[in-house]
């Protein structure tokens, strides 16, 4: 797992890069404000329930949560299950709403 940071991330979406984007957090969060992705909470990852994206398994897939905190899990636990470039947005969208708002 590796770390990528809001103004990184900002950067490659608004230079239109294709973007693997997950989304772990619970449905009410996601409702709240959301950068866009796949959702899928963490405890759907955590048992395996990653159909929709095992063709992501060779590509780079960003997770994002409230604080990073669930999306690191996130990142491991895609890890075990083969997954070969998982991301972690520093900070979340926490982070995110603090530096460009929402």
């Amino acid at each position: 797992m590796e770390i990528i940071t809001p103004e990184e991330l900002k950067s490659r979406l608004d230079k239109g890069e294709e973007l693997h984007l997950l989304d772990v957090r619970e449905p009410h969060e996601r409702a709240e404000f959301n950068i866009g992705g796949v959702f899928i909470p963490l405890g759907k990852i955590q048992t395996m329930q990653t159909d929709e994206i095992d063709d992501w398994k060779d590509k780079e897939v960003v997770c994002y949560c409230r604080s990073g905190s669930r999306s690191a899990q996130a990142c491991l636990a895609l890890e075990t299950f083969g997954f070969k470039n998982t991301k972690n947005l520093a900070g979340g969208i926490l982070a995110w709403q603090q530096k460009f708002g929402g």
